[in-house]
């Protein structure tokens, strides 16, 4: 192995540690947002807590909607580490980072590691993958899981029918599908059946299903997925409707969530997510629909695309739509693009320059909306700004040089810097974004409330129910005239965590140690019916009042 050769191969490993720690870099700076990284720190809080970690539990009531797999990774990491900004998203932001490592892994063995440069540089220049990527919520696991399944799959379709490499890698697929389900639920079976469906059709080739080794990877799907979800049902016997039938299929099939959408929302989140490679996306599905691959006996690029388009179907016919879900396709269409891409440099480097020209638009947006709405532009978010502007013109100005690197075979320079810029951009935006008011965590909400809450201090939430607050507050809220999406354990353990309006104004009345966190316009009505108080603390959401 010559001396260049080797030195090329050292830089990629140090070039991968150096991008993960730009990956990670913001995530303890930044504030939990409401409602949902309030909602996935907390319940893994209450599950380590309590030490019950078969049940989850919101606010100390039953809460059934999603799987366990994420609370119990969360509350692991809370048990070495405690609670806090990093250590809640550890999880999900680590595998959102796993899916450029998939990619990067799959491409290189079936194609080259050119096309893997591209893909993964193209996955980084994506707005959508870089900011859903670094919220703790539960659709960067569910990526990861998925986007592992679908590459498993295509590996053993490529293997030498019959191996050992055929056999193991089906079983990783059916392993990943189990840890799939067990992060979000039951769509990894009608993503992944629509595909092989879609497939089979297509090329009119009945040769993937008999390879699936389903006599092996059946038995191993259900020994992994299968224990908590009858453990659960057997300690709670209402899980296996309420999340079967109400969260899978009502949801999907009725607007019971409230989430309505029009029917091309997820084309425009599509668009947006891949707006700077959009283009060649279009050309290299083109591409990859008569690609042969790399074996005689299976099309890999057409599966991935096949997935991707039926992924993006299957959520447009939903009732309940949430722009993060389509998440799983930006992996594999990112791969083909990037085997595409490698034939034609140049629309790397325009990728590149697109992909800066937005982070700017979208950096000087913020501000000038901060403006408008507030009548001022706080200094952290233009620190912020200037920040992912220049990470933007670096990325762009290394453009040329790394579409040249993927063309070449070149010591990869140029690429892992412009990926690490892109990297820090998103994350730079997203912070700006946080520091703009109206406020979106209750952090500093909180640190104000902290030295007025003791161990057997009342808490109250009235109206509403910030859900950053108990993970930062490490307590549980006594809910009064709220019940939003708690209404399903509340009904299951009346009385538990809740009080009438009249409860609530008895016990405020005769405590003399509690604290109470109102809605605003609930905080008026309440003052003015003279209700009792010291206000200690409030923000664009929230007032925090004392009772002493």
């Amino acid at each position: 192995m010559s001396t260049a050769h080797t030195r090329a191969g050292r830089l990629r490993w140090w070039a991968w540690v150096v991008l993960a720690v730009v990956w990670f870099a913001t995530m303890q700076i930044r504030p939990m947002l409401d409602p949902d990284e309030g909602r996935y720190a907390e319940i893994p809080r209450e599950m380590l807590v309590t030490g019950n970690w078969v049940t989850p539990r919101l606010d100390g009531l039953k809460y059934f909607e999603k799987p366990a797999l994420q609370y119990w990774a969360s509350a692991a990491i809370y048990s070495v580490f405690g609670v806090g900004n990093l250590t809640s998203r550890l999880w999900t932001v680590g595998l959102g980072f796993g899916c450029l490592l998939l990619i990067y892994a799959w491409l290189a063995r079936l194609y080259d590691r050119r096309s893997a440069l591209a893909a993964v540089a193209l996955l980084a220049m994506s707005p959508y993958f870089g900011i859903v990527g670094h919220l703790d919520l539960l659709d960067a696991g569910l990526c990861f899981w998925l986007t592992a399944m679908v590459l498993a799959f295509t590996r053993a379709q490529c293997a030498e029918p019959g191996s050992g490499a055929e056999r193991n890698w089906m079983l990783l697929s059916w392993a990943m599908a189990a840890l799939a389900l067990l992060t979000k639920g039951l769509e990894v079976y009608v993503l992944a059946g629509l595909a092989l469906i879609g497939y089979t059709v297509l090329e009119r080739d009945g040769r993937p299903w008999r390879r699936l080794h389903a006599a092996l990877g059946v038995p191993l799907m259900v020994a992994i997925a299968a224990p908590w979800l009858v453990l659960v049902s057997l300690r709670n016997p209402t899980f296996p409707h309420y999340f079967f039938i109400v969260q899978h299929f009502e949801r999907f099939l009725t607007n019971r969530e409230r989430r309505i959408e029009p029917w091309y929302y997820f084309i425009v989140i599509l668009v947006i997510g891949a707006f700077a490679w959009l283009i060649p996306l279009a050309r290299a599905a083109r591409s990859s629909w008569s690609d042969p691959g790399p074996v005689a006996h299976f099309k890999p690029l057409k599966f991935l695309l096949l997935y991707a388009v039926l992924t993006l179907i299957f959520f447009s016919f939903s009732d309940s739509k949430l722009a993060t879900y389509i998440l799983p396709m930006f992996p594999p269409l990112a791969a083909l693009t990037g085997v595409y891409l490698v034939r034609r440099p140049g629309g790397l480097a325009r990728a590149t320059w697109v992909a800066a020209g937005l982070a700017v638009f979208v950096a000087a947006g913020l501000l000038v909306y901060s403006h408008h709405r507030n009548g001022f532009i706080p200094e952290a978010a233009i620190l912020w700004a200037v920040a992912a502007v220049v990470a933007a013109a670096i990325a762009a100005g290394t453009g040329p040089r790394a579409a040249s690197e993927v063309v070449t075979e070149r010591t990869p320079v140029g690429v892992f810097v412009m990926v690490a810029m892109f990297i820090f951009v998103w994350q730079a935006l997203l912070c700006e974004y946080t520091v703009i008011p109206p406020s979106r965590s209750a952090y500093q909400l909180v640190q104000q409330v902290k030295p007025f809450v003791h161990r057997r201090t009342k808490l109250f939430s009235v109206g509403q129910y910030r859900q950053t607050i108990p993970p930062y507050l490490g307590r549980l809220l006594t809910l009064v005239g709220y019940s939003g999406e708690l209404g399903y354990g509340e009904k299951l353990q009346p009385g538990l965590m809740t009080a009438t309006p009249s409860q609530f104004v008895r016990e405020w009345d005769a405590s003399h140690n509690a604290v109470a966190f109102f809605g605003l316009p609930v905080w008026r009505r309440y003052r003015k019916e003279g209700l009792p108080g010291h206000v200690i603390a409030r923000d664009s959401f929230t007032v925090a009042v004392r009772r002493s």
